[in-house]
């Protein structure tokens, strides 16, 4: 059974995706906001992408960008790349979890408040 395990790690080592890459979990604003501002910077290049983002008057552009950054500093300082060769070739945005509160209604019942939370991904590439 542990050869099997052993296998299983190696083989998730050759396979595993190089790309350097940046998450941020637990964002307080819901994906679909989010969809609208990575939607702008998907294939551009990195520095494209940061004007993009500081001009874009949304709140999500905010946290957004601060994943652009870190997945630029995971790149220059892990991977030893180069800034100016850099694009974002994947960016997406996932449903986190919910916060469910409640607000008082008519007649003594409740009615539920769901606030959205999302995971903001995303990877970069060289230009070839």
């Amino acid at each position: 059974m542990a050869t099997r395990s052993k296998m299983k790690s190696q083989y998730r080592k050759e396979h595993a995706d190089r790309r350097p890459h940046a998450t941020a979990k637990h964002i307080r604003i819901s994906s679909r906001k989010v969809k609208i501002v990575i939607d702008l910077i998907r294939g551009k290049s990195v520095e494209d992408a940061e004007a993009i983002l500081m001009y874009t008057p949304k709140a999500a552009s905010e946290p957004t960008l601060k994943v652009l950054r870190s997945a630029i500093a995971n790149a220059v300082n892990n991977l030893d790349m180069d800034k100016e060769t850099l694009y974002v070739a994947e960016c997406f945005a996932n449903q986190g979890p919910t916060l469910r509160r409640y607000r008082p209604r008519s007649r003594g019942s409740a009615s539920r408040i769901r606030k959205r939370t999302s995971h903001i991904t995303i990877i970069l590439d060289e230009k070839k």
